[in-house]
């Protein structure tokens, strides 16, 4: 015969189990049911850790609808000879002849004189196991009872393992989330420094209490960062990790092993992490502080991981937990965690070696510093737009030549990298040569042409090339030859602005190709600007140029220095544009009217002090 009664209850109990969030939630769907039993009379559970220390007892006799709930720490050596192993274990025994250290559970169970014990205990994982012990009289059916004990177990043992499991799944979920967020942050600045801030920032407090980071020098470990949730902890962590002798040992001796290793209690014996850090050498004050009210003290924990990126070991990440062991992420988390950090360091640090690289050779290929003259007042700037840092293709230069006069070039050659670095190096060079000798300016933009298509160079370029030659009179003969290049600009004395004719083949493109020259006269006090496309080409977000505003914003610079001309313009476009990455290049010249031969002097002495300055 079916009792509907028990199987109407273990339904229930079943509903329930798939909802509860803790396995305590389920005692009254537990209790009631067994005491119901015909024979029963109380129903006692227990819960105990590995060590045999009794966490939780609650008792429930029939009749009563208020249980009794004692949370404890006691420790019970005895209760070992109850452990389970691994499938439940059911045992019945008589009230009367249970040892109170074995038992806790006797003083309720001896409330029903002559009564025997039906108990069950069993495993709730590799931390703690229960037990459900009933008190029966002579009346029940023990069958029955153990049935629906073993019942009522495999319940509570299945709402334990869905607890777990839902809770390895949120933990997982919430590491996935912590995980793709510390890559988000990491990888968002190509800073050697702010990245290396960010690793030590992203995991705190979310995974440890503290963090430190090094660098793996030449030398040895290099301490770069650490953060703590109390300020004083983290003042102590810096000091840490700047001068203490046996982290710096411990550190150098993990190399480049890949596994993540925890150290606690005597392994830390000597380390500043003995105790918890705090300035003032007092142990847990800060970390008391910082914890939640209820969560006391816990021995402090430290993991050390180390950090590798494309074959190479970059550095390693410390972190230290004060905090109970169910909260310590685990290896394969701090593996994913050191994998991605250390990407994102090594992305930093290539990324500032590339740049210094390519501003080196960048300088390389511009003059180191601009010719000198009581005549002329010369500046230039040089803005690079692209954010990968590929070496750009404009090019500038200021050569003094032998009859006194000065001949300014700027030169862009298409595209970006080491074909435009090396054309733009064979392109300056050239015309610095050829106006040196005293080319004029469209000769020598044949001879760089024809040059070029010696050399089948497979890009073109544009430059423009223009000569001041000095006036009795004061003013300046300014000779302009352009090769596809943006016009230059002059500024007058006077604020207005007017665009020098210029016109011509880019170079490269065909074998015969002449350049025609323009001239017009400078006077005193008027400006000579050249610049490369990067400057006109900068568009706002609306989609206008930079170029539509030029002749306004140079005019508002009038009866200013070369210098502040040149830095002035390339950093209003730069503000200016929102999109648009070339290089932005300007070379300034104010013809200052002095007369020729007023402390000019000679060619060959000019490049001489220009040298030694």
């Amino acid at each position: 015969m079916v009792d509907d009664t028990w199987s109407s209850a273990l339904h229930r109990l079943w509903q329930a189990a798939s909802r509860a969030e803790e396995v305590a939630a389920l005692a009254d769907d537990v209790y009631a049911p067994l005491l119901a039993t015909p024979g029963v009379h109380h129903v006692v559970g227990t819960r105990w850790d590995e060590k045999h220390v009794l966490r939780y007892m609650r008792a429930l006799s029939a009749g009563s609808d208020t249980p009794v709930i004692v949370a404890t720490t006691r420790s019970m050596p005895g209760a070992a000879v109850r452990e389970p192993g691994g499938a439940p274990v059911v045992t019945r025994s008589a009230v009367d002849g249970m040892d109170g250290s074995v038992w806790p559970e006797a003083d309720f169970l001896r409330q029903a004189p002559g009564a025997s014990v039906v108990a069950c205990t069993f495993r709730l994982d590799q931390r703690g196991w229960a037990a459900l012990a009933l008190a029966v009289d002579g009346t029940a059916d023990l069958s029955v009872v153990e049935n629906r004990l073993t019942q009522a177990v495999d319940v509570i043992v299945a709402c334990h393992t869905g607890i777990l499991q839902r809770g390895r799944e949120a933990r997982r979920a919430s590491d996935d989330a912590l995980l793709a967020e510390a890559s988000l942050q990491m990888d968002s600045s190509l800073d050697v420094e702010d990245t290396l801030r960010r690793v030590a920032r992203i995991a705190v407090p979310a995974v440890a209490d503290g963090a430190l980071v090094h660098l793996l020098r030449s030398e040895g470990p290099e301490f770069v960062a650490a953060t703590h949730v109390a300020v004083q902890q983290q003042r102590a962590l810096e000091e840490a990790g700047r001068h203490d002798p046996w982290l710096a040992a411990l550190l150098a001796r993990r190399g480049e092993d890949e596994d993540t290793v925890f150290l606690s209690g005597a392994a830390l014996e000597g380390s500043p992490f003995a105790e918890s850090v705090s300035a003032d050498g007092g142990a847990n004050a800060a970390a008391a502080d910082a914890r939640p009210a209820g969560d006391g003290p816990h021995p402090t924990v430290v993991s050390i991981s180390t950090l590798r990126a494309r074959g190479r070991v970059v550095g390693s990440i410390t972190f230290v937990y004060q905090r109970p062991e169910a909260r310590l992420p685990d290896s394969a988390f701090l593996r994913s965690l050191a994998t991605r950090a250390a990407l994102a360091i090594d992305n930093a640090l290539l990324y500032e070696l590339r740049r210094t690289a390519v501003l080196s050779l960048q300088e390389h290929l511009l003059p180191s510093q601009l010719p000198e003259s009581v005549q002329w007042d010369l500046s230039a700037s040089y803005a690079v737009g692209d954010p990968m840092l590929d070496v750009g293709g404009d090019f500038y230069d200021a050569v003094p030549r032998p009859d006194g006069s000065i001949a300014l070039l700027i030169g862009d050659v298409c595209g970006r990298g080491a074909e435009a670095a090396a054309l733009t190096g064979l392109a300056r060079h050239t015309l610095r040569t050829l106006l040196e000798e005293g080319n004029d300016p469209g000769t020598a933009l044949s001879r760089l042409n024809r040059a070029l298509r010696q050399e089948r160079a497979s890009r073109f370029l544009t430059a423009v090339v223009a000569t001041l030659t000095p006036r009795p009179d004061g003013t300046a003969l300014l000779s302009t030859c352009s090769a596809g290049h943006p016009p230059p600009l002059v500024l007058r004395s006077d604020g207005t602005v007017s665009e020098v004719r210029s016109g011509g083949l880019l170079l490269g493109v065909l074998d015969d190709v002449s350049y025609d020259s323009h001239e017009e006269l400078i006077a005193p006090d008027d400006t000579l600007v050249l610049f490369t496309d990067g400057l006109t080409e900068s568009r706002e977000a609306g989609g206008a140029f930079f170029e539509s505003v030029l002749p306004a914003r140079l005019s508002a610079l009038r009866g200013s220095g070369a210098a502040h001309i040149a830095e002035s313009l390339a950093q209003q476009a730069e503000t200016f544009r929102d999109s648009g990455q070339d290089d932005i290049a300007l070379l300034v010249a104010r013809w200052t009217g002095v007369q020729p031969g007023t402390d000019l002097l000679p060619h060959d002495l000019q490049l001489e002090q220009a040298a030694l300055r």
